[in-house]
């Protein structure tokens, strides 16, 4: 595995997603930003990629488990994602 799975959250399956949507390293992570990495990854790699997916990548990206995310970052990834 590469460089992503140093960070919290990504695991072989997340780390596939994020290289199938060119995002290599935590800096294009960081950049494209959690929502566009995770629809990138529902319309290019896997479509049925949940919310705790969704989670997990902006944990990476904060580079916190998902479940130390705070409430409010929950509840506007949820709505988020709910609009999709």
């Amino acid at each position: 595995m590469g460089s992503l799975s140093s960070l919290p959250n990504v695991g072989k399956v997340l780390e596939k997603n994020l290289n199938r949507i060119g995002v290599y390293t935590e800096e294009q992570l960081v950049q494209m930003g959690s929502q566009d990495a995770f629809i990138r990854i529902r319309l290019l790699a896997d479509s049925g990629a949940c919310l705790h997916m969704l989670y997990g990548i902006q944990g990476a990206i904060e580079n916190i488990r998902y479940t130390q995310l705070a409430e409010e970052t929950k509840r506007e990834l949820k709505e988020f994602y709910k609009r999709l």
